[in-house]
């Protein structure tokens, strides 16, 4: 009789493996909501170096012929600029190391799907929710140097709205982070990712402050230059909003 109990109401013996998955059931109905972030979210053309590839998400299949063909074609731009890597014992594996790198690291966030997110009631908590300092490593997509930085992220949770677990926030900068990116365009669409997964929110914040490789080793080539972009809706949006003070008072940044 371990796995029953007995109801004292009705006196009947109730496996208790069915009820856990009946409160489950109805926990998830009526307090959770959940987004499939993929389908949703995308803001950019498919196929564009900031957006999901085509057939996007790919097989693990799939990644590898795209390893396979990137490694031949690497090779051939390697070859355009007479760079005998073929016998140069520390390039002869460099046109598959950046195939895969590209593929499983620098624009994952173009070949695999990110899992659902699920949202919980914020039992009444209106305050300001912050995560800061979230790293970033992106990619320009003019010149492909590295993007790397810190975003900030804050939102407002409504009367009776959504509240995100942290690491999702996270996992939001890592989707469109990883793939590449204008920063201004990445700004927006990580602020339109947790607008719509926070549902009846009453402001979203997003703040990335990032260093540019294609200003600091290319051009006018200047080192420890950082650009700051900032997108903001609902209560944030004013300038004199004692929410938006607050946040920027948080990550330090006037």
């Amino acid at each position: 009789m371990d796995n029953y109990f007995i109801d004292n109401n009705t006196q009947n013996t109730v496996e208790i493996e069915d009820i856990s998955e009946n409160l489950d059931t109805k926990y998830n109905k009526k307090n959770r909501s959940r987004v499939a972030v993929n389908d949703e979210l995308e803001i950019v053309q498919t196929g564009f170096a900031n957006a999901v590839a085509e057939g996007f998400p790919l097989s693990e299949n799939e990644k590898l012929d795209m390893i396979n063909s990137a490694e031949h074609a690497f090779g051939m731009f390697l070859d355009a600029l007479k760079c005998d890597w073929r016998n140069d014992p520390n390039s002869m594996d460099t046109p598959r190391r950046v195939a895969k790198a590209y593929v499983n690291d620098l624009w994952s966030g173009r070949y695999t799907a990110m899992s659902e997110i699920t949202s919980f009631p914020s039992d009444g908590y209106d305050g300001i929710i912050i995560e800061r300092d979230i790293p970033l490593t992106s990619m320009c997509s003019h010149h492909h140097q590295v993007i790397g930085g810190l975003v900030h992220i804050g939102y407002v949770a409504g009367e009776g709205g959504q509240v995100i677990g942290l690491s999702k926030l996270n996992r939001i900068v890592e989707l469109f982070g990883r793939r590449g990116a204008i920063q201004e365009q990445l700004t927006t669409a990580i602020h339109n990712a947790v607008d719509k997964v926070c549902e009846d929110n009453k402001g979203v914040i997003v703040t990335i402050v990032a260093n540019h490789n294609c200003v600091s080793c290319r051009g006018v080539k200047h080192q420890g230059a950082s650009m700051v972009t900032t997108k903001a809706s609902g209560v944030f949006r004013d300038n004199n909003n004692l929410a938006r003070k607050e946040f920027f008072d948080s990550i330090k940044i006037s």
